[in-house]
């Protein structure tokens, strides 16, 4: 049986479209809808407060809640960056691939030119397509991207007609944005020089020159300091293409928009991939000190406004009832994830990963039950969804919405899950399984997580790792934060769980 439980094929977008006629009037209607992923980095269940948070406030988050669908039991598919991103777009989970872990500054494309991922599936429909902000997922051939010249395999390879990203992540070098295939605002006559292995140039690092420093490491990140933060790796030149961290949101932000704004004529999918709340979290001035929380709950402030800033777009424009907007995380939450920015220390009472336990890195619920907020106005209709879903779905659910049919090979992992996408059924996935080193699998009302070597905690972040040297079970539905171990008491179910988590290893349908 697949995951999807045979949920009965859902109707051609002209079938749903004709239901937004009836409920709601449209300009420019067109065949398809927009669609919009807007992504947030390391954000956790619990850190909005839709979701339940009291001490900070997400009003923008909770604008579409209120508007959308909110599932309460939707999962990326890792507890870490790259994995879950990879998974997302080609429909394939990441731990079937090697190579497919945290990806280094200068790691070479992931994602081989050429292969089917959500922006390829849509532009075959005839969308335009583009991704904004955090990439992640390596650039360029074996070796790495040439930086001072044409960037070749990266998003315009895969199904992108336009990108801007910032190719890793904000505590890596490089620290310079990617427009389409070049360094945004590079000088020739200032070529970058990088390097994951050994000191390059002369710029100070966080190691040697601490005094320099207006954010300090906590563990690890003391290489090349740029912007009064020291980085892991090193780098020299390229000083008229680094960014200004306090100013990420707001450029990443603004491209969006330009994006959105230039395609308003034609269907058009987005992947905004934001750099918040990622570390470093030097978030803008005008978020400083408004969370109580520190730079960590300031940054989740700027996330909020970055969705704001999406909606009031595509409110502006009259696109709301044809644009499909989904809000979501690429994994759990993670406090003291490399620097001193007093995150533990003003955290109090707030839970970032909400009643689950875990969080970034982990095998248990918090590092991969995640935000995710459907939102289609005239389509969807305002609520909750307990349904389970998983973000790998989107692929196969995204080529219904436009009518088309994955081609063999592509998406390998990925189910039509549209009718609970869009609020049409209460059933999801049958199943689902998460990653965090080892795997778990989630059935109905269980999820088991397979035995591994026994570390406990992850002791840099001090976050649980859900590893144990025995099977764990956990009723998830009557045991949400996954305290007590039934495996000894039901042998049945371990081993059918057991069994079927070995048949999705081994490829075959369960």
């Amino acid at each position: 049986m697949k995951p999807t439980d045979k949920l009965p094929l859902v109707p051609t977008i002209l079938g749903v479209l004709s239901l937004a006629s009836a409920g709601c009037t449209q300009k420019n209607e067109k065949e398809t809808p927009n669609i919009i992923i807007i992504y947030a980095d390391d954000l956790g269940y619990g850190d909005v407060s839709c979701n339940g948070a009291t001490i900070i406030k997400t009003p923008n988050i909770d604008r579409i809640a209120s508007g959308g669908l909110r599932f309460t039991n939707a999962h990326c598919t890792s507890a870490t960056s790259t994995p879950s991103r990879y998974s997302l777009l080609t429909g394939e989970y990441a731990w079937r691939e090697r190579g497919t872990g945290v990806a280094p500054g200068d790691a070479s494309a992931i994602i081989e030119p050429g292969r089917t991922t959500i922006a390829s599936v849509l532009k075959n429909a005839g969308y335009t397509t583009g991704v904004v902000g955090k990439w992640h997922l390596g650039l360029g051939p074996l070796g790495g991207p040439d930086w001072n010249g044409e960037i070749v395999n990266g998003p315009m390879d895969i199904g992108f007609d336009y990108n801007f990203i910032i190719p890793a992540t904000g505590d890596r070098v490089p620290c310079v944005f990617v427009e389409n295939r070049r360094v945004a605002g590079l000088d020739p006559a200032d070529p970058i020089t990088l390097s994951y292995k050994e000191k390059v140039g002369d710029w100070p690092t966080g190691r040697e020159n601490p005094e320099l420093l207006k954010m300090h490491p906590s563990h690890g990140h003391d290489m090349t300091i740029v912007n009064g933060v020291s980085r892991i790796g090193w780098m020299t030149g390229g000083k008229s293409a680094l960014w200004t961290d306090e100013n990420i949101a707001d450029v990443i932000t603004g491209k969006a928009v330009k994006f959105i704004e230039n395609n308003k004529e034609k269907p058009f999918f987005l992947y905004f991939s934001t750099h918040d709340i990622h570390v470093p979290r030097v978030p803008n001035q005008r978020f400083v000190g408004k969370s109580g929380m520190g730079p960590r709950g300031d940054a989740i402030l700027e996330f909020d406004w970055s969705v704001g800033e999406i909606i009031n777009t595509i409110e502006k424009l009259n696109l709301a009832e044809n644009t499909l907007i989904i809000v979501s995380s690429d994994n759990g939450p993670v406090v003291d994830d490399g620097y001193i920015d007093k995150a533990v220390e003003l955290l109090g009472n707030h839970k970032p990963a909400g009643p689950l336990r875990g969080g970034k890195y982990s095998l248990f619920d918090g590092g991969t039950r995640v935000l995710f907020i459907s939102c289609w106005k005239g389509i969807i209709n305002p609520g909750t969804s307990d349904a389970l879903f998983s973000q790998i779905d989107l692929m196969a659910s995204f080529a219904a919405l436009t009518g088309q049919k994955l081609e063999n090979g592509a998406g390998p992992d990925s189910y039509n899950n549209l009718d609970a996408l869009l609020g049409k059924s209460e059933k999801g996935r049958e199943w689902l399984v998460e990653h965090a080193g080892r795997l778990s699998i989630i059935k109905g009302d269980w999820k088991y997580i397979e035995p591994g070597q026994g570390e406990k905690l992850f002791a840099h972040v001090n976050i649980e790792s859900g590893n144990d040297t025995l099977p764990q079970l956990y009723n998830i539905k009557s045991d949400i934060g996954e305290t007590t171990n039934l495996a000894k008491d039901n042998p049945l179910i371990v081993n059918e769980l057991t069994q079927l988590l070995l048949k999705i290893k081994n490829s075959e349908t369960p």
